[in-house]
């Protein structure tokens, strides 16, 4: 018996084989995962075959290039071909130690290395420089990634990789040489690499952390703030960051050519006759003549062009503004080409992603159908409108083009948890045990329907609701809702007890606004009123009911144009509505009730999701008749005035009892920020000033605050934490509330 070696390290060519010998077998050792057929189909060595070292050496050789192995050898014993090979393991745990959960989550989306892979150390050695580079555009330096491997059978491994985080450079200094028009305070708002500043930890301070990510990028947005200010031949230099590693501490510097400002000239448009009216067009730039050159001014106008020209059915219509610098006399022609392209109709509307809701209820939203001219507002509009429902997290419209002059619109939708059940037991000195209990869908059987019940039980009363609305009865404009309630509510100076039932009928008028009626029918009862309050109604001349019947219209207008129903960051959400109470029963006044917000995200104009918010209310009441304590207006709580308690704020009589106010107004002012986008938590700062009275406004009231707001699986919850910073003797405080299910 004879053998002879053949190895990828060294080939012996021994002169005793007889290359006229064949295979006459080929067996596998060590194979494990890898099939015995699909090995021998990569080798190409058959049965039969020549034995002839050379191509036994090559077949071996591109068995090992398969990266399968550790190790591989041959051995021929008369003929049979015996190929020994020694698998690498498989990876069967990948760990980080030494970063957090969100930077575990980062890594093991680039790395590559997966549980069930074959070990493959070059692949190891790639993971580790990727770390490396991961922490740099992080700002850490320094960083040191070592592995670790342990056995945990013959053939499954774990890796570890123990990541020693280097250290943050920090820019003590940012020098701009060469700018005199402009400063360092001018371009700080837009750069991502900031000098740090005192107390540079604290939140909202810059902590000076250099973003080698972005570090390129601040050379741009320097340049784009001289040009927003007409500094056309400013010339920004790379960044130059200069880094003592004895203290990772850093100075960021720039050379600055700021030139002469530019004044805007003649303004053409070129584009093909008949499309618009070019002069109507000119006038409503934002950019005029001899106004002070602006990039982000002429960027919105070529925008806005774009977009008329694509409501007219051009959807690929293209505006390329043009530059004609006069540099003798500091002024710039501007000239605003335009390719219209082809009209384009709308081939198909197809829908994705809704489980629940059904289509026809998506569709009644969409502004734009089959055979439809295309239109960039109506698509914006009726991505608006969707998200307004509330019954989406996300709504993208996406354009596919089928032809020349066809595109098909995708509308996919995230949908939302639209419906929740809880309840609660409790045990009041008053009422002994109560039972809660409610459910509410926003979304029934995905029909756009929202109904609710809410019921309470306790060992006095028995309080609930039901309520139903359909905003579009039959997909039509029209809506048809209506609530039997019976409320139990135990105020400062007395309780009440009320029963009754509204119906309620709208109409969509156009895409923002509609209008609607509610006839309402309901009994309060007041009970344990206060000896304070007592001898206030026993001043009143026009007497008083311990039961009150209320049969009353109320007539209202809307209008809404933002973008998303729970957390808007474009639009107008106004509302007004005139309560006329006295159609038969006692109470007989006339209620107005007008709200106002609008909302403004920043995020591209400074790169920053932060949304500026502004809310206002006001409360009138004309007193006809009778006019019953409960019916009257009060401030506190968490949508009238914060850092009160609820209805605690109203005029009072001589001896301090809540008497309630003729008038009321309220307006707040916040501002939202991104706190964890990864579960949508976001925090929010406010400042909130309200007035009430009877005649006039006596009582002012303010306070400021923070929030933090999150879109949880379970709908949207706030918690509020205020502070009056305007109170009176005797108020009541609420310095923590929270909030379910509200809009933001």
């Amino acid at each position: 018996m004879k053998k002879v070696l053949f190895s990828l390290v060294c080939v012996a060519v021994l002169s005793d084989i007889s290359y006229a010998k064949q295979i006459t077998d080929i067996k596998f050792e060590g194979l494990l995962y890898l099939s015995k057929e699909t090995a021998l189909d990569m080798m190409g060595l058959k049965i039969g075959q020549q034995i002839d070292i050379d191509t036994i050496n090559n077949a071996l050789k591109v068995l090992f290039r398969q990266q399968y192995f550790e190790d591989a050898w041959i051995e021929e014993d008369n003929g049979i071909i015996t190929i020994y090979v020694k698998e690498k393991p498989i990876i069967a745990k990948v760990d980080i130690d030494g970063v957090g959960d969100n930077d575990k989550d980062s890594i093991n989306s680039f790395s590559n290395i997966k549980k069930g892979e074959i070990y493959d150390i070059d692949k190891i050695e790639f993971a580790k420089e990727q770390i490396k580079k991961f922490y740099e555009l992080k700002g850490f330096f320094d960083t040191v990634v070592d592995v670790e491997t342990s056995r945990l059978n013959a053939q499954s491994i774990e890796v570890k990789f123990i990541v020693n985080r280097g250290e943050n450079i920090i820019i003590k200094s940012v020098d701009v040489f060469g700018a005199d028009k402009l400063d360092y305070g001018d371009f700080e708002p837009f750069v991502s690499n900031k000098e740090r500043e005192f107390m540079g930890w604290m939140w909202g301070r810059n902590d000076g952390k250099v973003n080698l990510f972005e570090l390129d990028q601040d050379t741009s947005k320097i340049r784009d703030v001289y040009y927003k200010e007409g500094y056309l031949d400013a010339n920004v230099s790379a960044p130059f960051l200069r880094v003592s590693f004895d203290n990772y501490n850093a100075k960021l510097e720039y050379k600055i050519e700021e030139g002469e400002r530019y004044k805007v000239g003649d303004t053409a448009i070129d584009i093909p006759d008949g499309f618009i009216d070019i002069e109507e067009v000119k006038s409503d730039f934002l950019l005029q003549k001899k106004d002070t050159f602006d990039i982000t001014k002429l960027r919105k106008d070529a925008r806005s062009l774009e977009d008329m020209i694509a409501n007219k059915g051009y959807a690929y219509a293209k505006v390329y503004p043009d530059i004609d610098k006069d540099a003798q006399n500091n002024t710039v022609n501007l000239i605003y080409k335009v390719i219209p392209g082809d009209k384009v109709y709308i081939k198909d509307v197809r829908i994705m992603g809704n489980t629940a809701t059904i289509d026809r209820v998506i569709r009644r939203d969409i502004y734009l159908a089959p055979k439809d001219l295309y239109s960039r507002t109506d698509l914006r509009d009726s991505r608006d409108a969707l998200r307004r429902t509330g019954y989406f997290e996300d709504v993208t419209i996406k354009e596919e083009r089928v032809s020349q002059n066809e595109i098909d619109l995708i509308v996919e939708v995230k949908e939302r948890q639209t419906g929740t059940i809880g309840g609660g037991i409790g045990y009041g000195s008053s009422d002994g045990f109560l039972i809660n209990a409610y459910v509410s869908e926003s979304n029934l059987l995905g029909s756009g329907v929202s109904t609710s019940i809410d019921v309470e039980r306790s060992d006095k009363e028995l309080s609930g609701s039901l309520s139903v609305m359909n905003p579009r009865i039959f997909d039509s404009v029209y809506s048809l809702g209506g609530s039997i309630y019976r409320k139990d509510y135990d105020y400062y100076d007395y309780d009440e007890l009320t029963s009754g039932f509204y119906i309620t009928s709208g109409r969509k008028l156009g895409r923002y606004m509609s209008a609607s009626v509610r006839y309402t029918y309901e009994m309060s009862e007041l009970s344990d009123i206060s000896a304070a309050l007592r001898h206030d109604i026993g001043k009143d001349t026009s007497g008083y009911l311990a039961k009150a019947l209320k049969s009353s219209i109320t007539p209202s207008l809307s209008f809404n144009d933002t973008d998303d129903y729970y957390l808007p960051r474009r639009g107008i959400a106004a509302s007004t509505a005139f309560e006329f109470a006295g159609l038969g029963g006692d109470q007989e006044f006339l209620k107005s009730t007008t709200r106002f917000a609008a909302f403004y995200g920043l995020e591209d104009t400074i790169g920053y999701d932060l949304i500026l918010r502004y809310k206002a209310q006001f409360g009138w009441i004309d007193e006809r008749g009778y006019l019953p304590y409960n019916e009257k207006l009060y401030l506190g709580g968490v949508s009238l005035l914060r850092g009160f308690e609820s209805n605690s704020i109203s005029p009072k009589n001589a001896d301090g009892a809540l008497t309630g106010g003729k008038i009321s107004f309220l307006n707040s002012v916040e501002v939202s920020f991104p706190m964890v986008e990864r579960i949508k938590m976001r925090g929010a700062l406010f400042f909130d000033y309200g007035m009430i009275g009877d005649k006039s406004f006596d009582e002012k009231r303010a306070s400021a605050g923070a929030a933090l707001e999150w879109i949880s699986p379970m709908g949207p919850i706030q918690f509020i934490f205020a502070k009056p910073i305007k109170k009176e003797a005797g108020d009541r405080i609420s310095s923590f509330e929270f909030t379910m299910g509200r809009t933001f």
